[in-house]
């Protein structure tokens, strides 16, 4: 990681356990302002749960940083108005919604009953929030269309542009690319690339290795809950212990690499 990239993400120590049973184990991890940082590793190897553990939605202990600050102690939504956010692996977008209200409700006040009064009694978001989310993943045009009418890869933008909504500088991505075939893969990763290039630090979960080797910047790479290894994609790619526990051999990397 560059010395003059500013550092918006921080991990020190952070772990899970669910009574006996270790899902994170110690940590550390840092995404700079404009990076594109990739968290890898076999099914069950605990990145989702430490997504959910940084964004407030499952107890840790150790530390959580974001520009600096300590926020491990901070709820969701609190998180939220600080400035990060997430994706789900599951699609979060309301099918009766155009995609404009499901960005929208992303930033109304908390509860059941604002949201209800904020989204259908016509009370907006801050002005030009939504515009600008809409318009950091180019779907400017599809403001007022619903998402069964989207592509799949539209649908999957729009869940970052959801994300993105109101002010947020640092996104965790939890699989956004599943599913997508390797035109729409591809198309993804350009939009990931100039949402970092506004400065937002990303943190991308994907099991697509054609797109993460393609878009990160540094790697990260748990296996039983615990980092193996960190670097660039091109360090990991030769990492003895990547290979062993996740990439597989040569041939395998080398198959991936060429269907992106």
């Amino acid at each position: 990681m560059s010395e003059n990239v500013a550092l918006l993400l921080q991990t020190h120590g952070l772990s899970v356990r669910y009574g006996g049973v270790t899902a994170n184990a110690d940590i550390d991890i840092a995404v700079g302002a404009g990076e594109i940082v990739g968290l890898i590793g076999p099914n069950g190897a605990g990145k989702t749960t430490f997504v959910d553990a940084v964004t407030g939605f499952t107890r840790s202990s150790g530390q959580v940083l974001l520009d600096g600050a300590r926020v491990d102690r901070k709820s969701p939504h609190r998180l939220r108005n600080a400035g990060m956010a997430r994706t789900w692996q599951a699609g979060e977008l309301f099918a009766d919604l155009t995609i404009a209200q499901n960005l929208a409700v992303a930033v109304q006040r908390v509860g059941l009953r604002a949201l209800f009064f904020d989204v259908f009694t016509g009370s907006p978001p801050p002005a030009g929030v939504v515009e600008d989310a809409l318009a950091k993943v180019g779907l400017t045009d599809v403001a007022d269309r619903r998402p069964g009418e989207l592509t799949l890869g539209q649908q999957k933008l729009a869940g970052v542009a959801r994300a993105l909504v109101g002010g947020t500088r640092v996104v965790l991505l939890d699989e956004p690319a599943a599913g997508l075939d390797t035109h729409e893969s591809r198309e993804f990763g350009g939009e990931l690339r100039r949402i970092a290039a506004d400065g937002i630090g990303i943190l991308l979960i994907d099991h697509d290795m054609s797109l993460v080797l393609d878009v990160c910047d540094r790697l990260y790479v748990l296996d039983f809950g615990k980092v193996i290894a960190a670097g660039s994609p091109a360090e990991i790619q030769d990492d003895p212990a990547v290979i062993a526990a996740y990439l597989g051999s040569a041939e395998v990397q080398a198959d991936a690499v060429e269907k992106g």
